[in-house]
């Protein structure tokens, strides 16, 4: 038999750790199937760890212009420690799955840990790290709250050395000398500013759509 509940949440990131919240204090049995960290894409790999990194960058800047707001730093000797900036990023992003934890615990929600099918009938099968599939059932619904993922280009494979996605451009363990961002939107120019702010060599690569006259 499946186990039971009144409604299971796929995705544990901001849409879908609060929505299992507000339902388990209505009342209801909730579980939570979330295949990598708690927090999601948002807090693990986006929105929280990159405002970390922009903060790092933005001090950064304060500093190698100091003399604009009045203050002298000594000898003029400033560095931007990459790895360490990297690091405070990472941690940033462990402190808040950890608080998501804290909150799945508080308000009486099972986390279960693996990837999420959504079949009939309102069951999910989950498949563990072991590869074991387990079915939950849930009463009255299941709720979608997927994150996102990095899409190749047709002709521009991701390899993870010369060709990286948003991950990577957050845990590199060395500084690259040059890089070029694909895309000018937030997260594009995001990267290019913490980068830039360090002493990379950036170029931001923007495809425009035909223009019909």
């Amino acid at each position: 038999m499946a186990q039971q509940y009144d409604l299971i949440v796929v995705g544990s990131g901001p849409g879908g750790y609060p929505t299992a919240i507000r339902a388990s204090q209505l009342g209801m049995k909730v579980a939570i199937v979330e295949k990598e960290s708690l927090g999601g894409i948002c807090l693990n790999w986006g929105c929280i760890p990159t405002k970390a990194l922009l903060k790092s960058a933005q001090v950064f800047e304060y500093i190698k212009h100091a003399k604009d707001y009045g203050i002298t730093i000594q000898d003029g000797a400033y560095n931007a420690d990459f790895s360490a900036v990297i690091g405070r990023s990472r941690g940033v992003a462990t402190s808040m799955s950890k608080g998501v934890a804290f909150l799945m615990k508080k308000n009486k929600i099972d986390v279960i840990m693996g990837y999420g099918k959504v079949k009939a009938n309102k069951t999910v099968e989950v498949t563990a790290a072991d590869g074991a599939k387990t079915d939950y059932t849930a009463t009255k619904g299941v709720v979608i709250a997927t994150g996102g993922r990095a899409r190749e280009l047709p002709n521009i494979k991701i390899d993870g050395e010369k060709v990286i996605e948003y991950r990577k451009a957050m845990s590199l363990e060395k500084q690259p000398k040059s890089l070029l961002v694909i895309g000018s939107g937030a997260i594009g120019v995001e990267f290019a500013y913490v980068y830039a702010s360090m002493g990379t060599k950036v170029t931001i690569v923007e495809f425009m759509p035909n223009v019909v006259p």
